[in-house]
């Protein structure tokens, strides 16, 4: 009830159908009743017209008293046509017919007409008609037999609206989910399109009530797309002003490394230079997120797999011998998908930079690919502390670390690398490389 109540409030097309069902079901009903009535007094007239032919019949064929004095006379081949025939001599009724039955007992003084009588706990429609010099003729059916027939036939008359209402109303529901069609069709237009795509919705075929709401959405993505692009051109002017001044920065300090200058001092420059790499590196992945976030769909088109490793394992090299790991690719299987080459590989290397960071000294980081029935499976492993399940949830937020990791990091790199996934809608998953010891990281994205 709960539900009928609240598709009953909140439905406009379940309401259309309900209260139009509702009025189809009531016209029909009055328009049923009324034709049943009509039916079963018109066929009543019509039982009542055979006894007046009847009468006229015996009136015309000049049949006389003399002749069948008293006779008492059943018509019709079948009990429910059956037609009582009386004859009236000197005011006496007639006598037992030839079926055996008891004559009716009608009073003789009862005038010339048309009447509904009980004789011996039955009824009967009575014609009493006086022959033109001839005798009185009573001719009779039992009403339970009319009723049957009028009911019969003023139900045959009903039949049509018995059959035609069900069918009428399944037409109706089919007609109004046919007229909000196109407002479903567009609501999973609207619900299939990735939070860029802006492009002005199609008003073709839809509805007059529905074009200014359609007119209003259109004109809202206008004004967030012009936002966006204006967030775009902040995004690429910031990345101009930020990087100018660590660019700067880092200039200084190689210049100042060549100075001759105190071990105390030395070693203070040294962490001064580390911590410009890692604002600039910082800054690289921040504006990585937000060119991703911002930028429109790219071309996809095939791409190799192992190509897009080995162009990410040349990068990332040096990073891995500083600290002794053994990285490399599982097997030479390969496999391509559709993607943006740049974006793939976006999304490679900041696996592999996280691989490398959170794995100690003398560690392992491995690539494969593999193809499984339509999908083609990306993995990366390594021998770190892994993450807890806990965890795998909030370290997709931007700048979320785990704690006691004790790593360098911007805490941006799978935040980046869920970005990219979900745009090109594949989906990823991290599980413990091994898993009976709960350590190591594996994390797989999934190409759907």
């Amino acid at each position: 009830m709960d539900g009928l109540a609240f598709r009953l409030k909140h439905s406009v097309r379940f309401r259309i159908s309900l209260w139009l069902c509702v009025a189809i079901f009531a016209v029909a009903t009055i328009a049923g009743v009324s034709a049943f009535i009509s039916a079963f007094d018109e066929t009543h007239e019509l039982q009542d017209d055979v006894l007046r032919q009847v009468a006229t019949l015996l009136a015309q064929t000049h049949v006389f008293l003399s002749d069948t004095a008293g006779a008492f006379h059943s018509t019709g081949s079948g009990e429910e046509s059956r037609v009582i025939v009386q004859y009236f001599a000197s005011n006496r009724p007639g006598a037992a017919g030839d079926d055996g039955s008891r004559p009716l007992g009608i009073p003789p003084e009862t005038p010339d007409g048309i009447y509904t009588m009980n004789f011996g706990g039955e009824s009967f429609r009575v014609l009493l008609r006086t022959v033109a010099g001839g005798p009185r003729v009573a001719v009779a059916q039992e009403t339970g037999q009319r009723d049957e027939i009028a009911t019969a036939s003023a139900l045959r008359s009903v039949a049509p609206f018995l059959i035609l209402v069900p069918i009428l109303l399944v037409i109706v529901g089919q007609l109004v989910k046919r007229m909000f069609s196109p407002i479903a069709t567009l609501a999973t237009e609207v619900d299939s399109r990735k939070e860029l795509d802006l492009y002005p919705l199609s008003q073709q075929n839809i509805p007059v009530e529905v074009r200014p709401f359609v007119g209003a959405i259109n004109k809202l993505l206008a004004r967030v797309g012009l936002s966006m692009e204006t967030q775009k051109r902040f995004i690429a002017d910031a990345a101009h002003e930020l990087r100018s001044p660590l660019t700067a920065f880092s200039l200084q300090a190689d210049r100042l490394a060549r100075t001759p200058m105190s071990p105390q001092a030395s070693e203070r420059l040294a962490d001064l230079r580390r911590g410009i790499e890692r604002g600039r590196s910082q800054l690289d992945q921040l504006l990585t997120l937000a060119r991703i976030q911002s930028a429109p769909s790219s071309t996809a088109s095939p791409v190799s797999v192992l190509h897009v490793y080995r162009r990410v394992l040349e990068d990332l090299m040096p990073l891995a011998e500083a600290k002794r790991i053994d990285v490399g690719i599982e097997n030479s299987d390969d496999a391509r998908v559709c993607a943006d080459e740049i974006e793939l590989q976006t999304l490679v290397k900041n696996l592999v930079d996280n691989a490398i960071r959170y794995t100690p000294e003398g560690g392992r980081v491995d690539l494969s690919v593999a193809i499984q029935s339509k999908h083609v499976r990306l993995a990366v492993t390594d021998s770190g502390p892994g993450i807890p399940p806990a965890e795998r949830v909030r370290v997709f937020d931007p700048f979320y670390r785990v704690l006691g990791s004790n790593q360098e990091g911007s805490g941006l790199g799978l935040c980046i690398v869920k970005t990219i996934a979900d745009r090109l809608g594949w989906h990823v998953e991290l599980f413990y490389s091994d898993e009976a010891s709960w350590s190591g990281l594996c994390v797989t994205v999934t190409v759907l």
